[in-house]
């Protein structure tokens, strides 16, 4: 640093803690399109958890979890190459029987985050694969062998084991197996280093992540190395999904990992660390030997407060929210559990890429592929743009008037949570004020170089263009790294008057018509706009949106809202119309005999065939002798869509008889859905987090609900599954008895247009067997009542 800068710095320090400061106006040039912006990227989608790049000619592909794989020739346009372990996988001739012996050691055919390089010895891609139990340390690491990236690779053996049990031997370092200091064999990536050598680094959870030293020639560990060296973690410290990346700027080596859990309400968050050698002691920002960091012992398995206040923060959950009167639709741009990264370096440019996967705010579990590039902050630290990759562009040089403006903020701590940082509003003044979410001082330097100076911290960093997906435009953001390394994102805001800010509220702002459930009344528009809402019957729809539903037998209740909408001195009021219905008088909503056709009694819609999924045509149904006349026989490829809006609240019954010709995990009987990310399944075969029990699968994101039944109902005979709903408590019946009570159950059907089918839904493999006497009503049911119904009986509530 020039002692020029640092006095300048000393300068706006002092003034930043001298506040208030005289603030000048803003400029609009942060909003303004630039004559270097490229055409609007075209990206196209792929799913590979847990992605490990290798370089295959001029193309990049990326290895995950699964043996899924993608590739791509510009890190925007991606296509899927390979998904799920199964025979058929194209990257082995018989993945199932080349690898019995990984399998049967880890007692589990799931396939981690597998990592490919090409040894510069022979120019074959190794693929390094591992398989965990999940549940426990059980895992074996091994490596096979291709001549094409594609494949097929041949099994060269186990390199690894942990999860070693009592009279199974010594574990790799030759002592017992201890998961509280040994590490748990999975998630490996393997790097050469500055002077050629060849490492892996690996690790999750358990004893923490460790780094081996592999033989150049043959992709094999060195001797007598044991485990490896410990680089941080232990305990069951959530630290896993380790990467290593070289700088040749900066000579360190940095390695990231992923800190909490993959789901999406896990909290996972990419951190790194650096160290002048591949093999460590590595650090963070504050000077920390990552080696020290692990879980407290005397605390309980997996606790977070002991890691969250280490390493070097470079993304989390966040979302820069879409508000009432943004451009664009949806919620807005985020991630949620972004993690298990690998990075690619430019070899011609030094450009940095940061590939993971991850999840996305109120859409579930469902993951894809995400690129960020990454620049070095001035004190040789990797920070991460705020939005996806959208190609090549030019490092522009950008003045002071270009910087200031409006920007949506994303403040990314370090807390280990599941909740998504949002964005608030921040000023960057023309005349170096910072004001709003923040308040200090900033200033620009170099061709993009941009520091904050904001409640006593420093944060430093660049200025780019990127590609915002919900405005569709080009816009300027900023990414600056804190010492204490926290992470600042700004997204510059379109710069409009107060007026034009409250009439892009009024034309935007809406509500539901009818209202069954609590409505979600916004208390804030574009640009920090504010929202407050009146109601004329608060007894049945308050202020904030609680909907209270006159009693069965009630007429409907007619509702007007008022919002007044504020901006500056602008104003403008807006009201609407809520109906209000009444709840639903108990009874029978819906019955489907199967007696040689998909008519229903009751007052609603015959089901239709569908194919292989929920919205899906094209598939057939045949009927046999059911238990209560015929039934309906679904082949696996096809499924019957119920009529629409079957259930409208949280008080319901859904009885049926089942014959399975086979099980499936994840595979449904009876689905019902508002949307893709809130909807109530009932699994012959639940995921294997209850054993693959029978159970009643409920998400509304980004919690779930497992409702296992601590048994699987066979294959081949019929068996009467019934479930009934009471708010949040919940019973789940198997041939008239009780196997699971609970509370808690999400409430999923706050529309009265969800969508209900049997066999499918929008994701998984489709039902196999016979489905006779489905009853759905509304109110849950008694025991006696239940077994009435199994009986075939229609139940009377009235």
């Amino acid at each position: 640093m020039t002692p020029r800068r640092s006095r300048r710095i000393a300068a706006l320090t002092a003034a930043a803690l001298a506040l208030p400061l005289v603030v000048g106006a803003t400029t609009t040039a942060t909003a303004a399109p630039r004559a270097a912006d490229p055409e609007p990227p075209v990206f196209a989608e792929a799913s590979v958890h847990d992605p490990s790049l290798v370089v295959a000619d001029d193309e990049y592909w990326v290895f995950g979890s699964h043996l899924a794989a993608a590739r791509t020739d510009d890190f925007v346009r991606w296509e899927q190459t390979a998904n799920l372990v199964t025979p058929e996988n194209p990257l082995f001739d018989d993945v199932t029987t080349e690898l019995a012996e990984t399998f049967e050691w880890a007692e589990s055919d799931t396939l981690w985050a597998a990592d490919v390089i090409r040894l510069e010895a022979d120019g074959r891609y190794y693929m390094y694969y591992n398989a965990c139990r999940g549940d426990s340390p059980r895992s074996a690491l091994g490596v096979a062998v291709a001549d094409d990236v594609d494949g097929p690779y041949e099994d060269l053996g186990i390199l690894l084991r942990s999860g070693h049990r009592e009279g199974e031997g010594p574990s790799e370092d030759g002592t017992s197996y201890d998961a509280r200091i040994h590490p748990n064999a999975v998630d490996p990536d393997v790097f050469y280093d500055d002077d050629g050598a060849l490492w892996m680094v690996y690790g999750s959870y358990s004893g923490g992540i460790f780094i081996l030293e592999l033989d150049p020639d043959t992709g094999m560990p060195l001797p007598d190395q044991g485990y490896g060296e410990h680089l941080t973690g232990g305990n069951h410290s959530r630290i896993e999904g380790p990467s290593v990346m070289y700088s040749e700027k900066t000579d360190y080596y940095y390695l990231f990992t992923s800190f909490g859990g993959l789901d999406a309400d896990g909290g996972y968050n990419m951190r790194v660390m650096r160290s002048k050698n591949p093999d460590g002691p590595y650090r963070d920002a504050q000077g920390h030997d990552m080696r020290e960091v692990r879980s407290d012992p005397d605390l309980p398995i997996f606790d977070d407060a002991s890691i969250e206040p280490y390493g070097v923060k470079v993304m989390g959950g966040y979302l820069f929210q879409r508000e009432v009167g943004d451009p664009g639709t949806g919620v807005g741009d985020g991630k949620v559990s972004p993690g298990h990264n690998t990075t690619y370096v430019d070899p011609r440019t030094g450009q940095m890429l940061l590939i993971f996967h991850s999840r996305f705010p109120e859409q579930g579990e469902r993951h894809e592929i995400r690129v960020h590039e990454m620049s070095m902050n001035s004190l040789g630290w990797p920070v991460a743009a705020p939005y996806r990759y959208g190609g090549d562009t030019e490092v522009e040089k950008f003045s002071r008037s270009d910087v200031a403006g409006d920007y949506r903020l994303i403040e990314h701590d370090k807390a280990l949570t599941a909740d998504v940082r949002e964005a608030s509003t921040v000023t960057l003044g023309k005349h170096g004020a910072v004001r709003g979410a923040l308040q200090g001082v900033w200033w620009s330097y170099g061709k993009n170089r941009l520091s904050i100076l904001a409640d006593r911290q420093l944060y430093d960093g660049v200025v780019t263009r990127e590609w915002d997906p919900t405005s569709e435009r080009w816009v300027t953001t900023f990414s600056v790294l804190s010492s204490q390394g926290e992470p600042l994102w700004g997204s510059a805001l379109a710069p409009i008057s107060d007026r034009q800010v409250v009439d892009a509220v009024r034309g935007d702002l809406t509500v539901a018509g009818t209202a069954v459930a609590d409505l979600d009344l916004p208390t804030t528009g574009t640009h920090g706009s504010t929202i407050v809402w009146t109601s004329g019957a608060p007894q049945v729809v308050s202020a904030t949106g609680e909907v209270v539903r006159p009693a069965a037998g009630e007429p409907d209740a007619k509702v007007t809202l008022t919002a007044r909408v504020a901006s500056g001195t602008a104003r403008a009021t807006l009201t609407f119309e809520v109906v209000v219905p009444a709840r639903p008088q108990a009874g029978l909503v819906a019955r489907y005999a199967f007696d040689g056709d998909l008519a229903a009694a009751g007052d609603v819609a015959a089901g239709t065939v569908t194919g292989d999924r929920i919205d899906s045509t094209g598939g057939q149904v045949s009927f046999t002798a059911g238990v209560h006349g015929d039934a309906v026989v679904l082949d696996g490829a096809s499924g019957v869509r119920l009529a629409d809006g079957l259930i409208s609240s949280d008080e319901y019954t859904v009885g049926l008889w089942l014959r399975p010709e086979r099980l499936t995990a994840f595979t449904t009987s009876f689905f019902g859905a508002r949307q893709s990310t809130s909807w109530v399944s009932l699994l012959p075969q639940g995921h294997g987090g209850v054993g693959g029990d029978t159970m009643l699968w409920s998400g509304s994101s980004p919690s779930y609900y497992d409702g296992g039944t601590g048994a699987q109902i066979p294959v081949g005979e019929w068996t009467h599954l019934a479930f009934t709903v009471d708010g949040g408590d919940v019973t789940i019946y198997a041939d008239g008895e009780a196997v699971h009570t609970g509370t808690g159950f999400p409430d999923v059907f706050t529309t009265s247009d969800g969508v209900f089918a049997l066999g499918v839904n929008w994701w998984d493999v489709p039902f196999q067997g016979a489905i006779d006497d489905l009853q759905v009503y509304s109110g849950a049911l008694s025991a006696e009542q239940v077994a009435a119904v199994a009986d075939g009986q229609v139940v009377d509530l009235g």
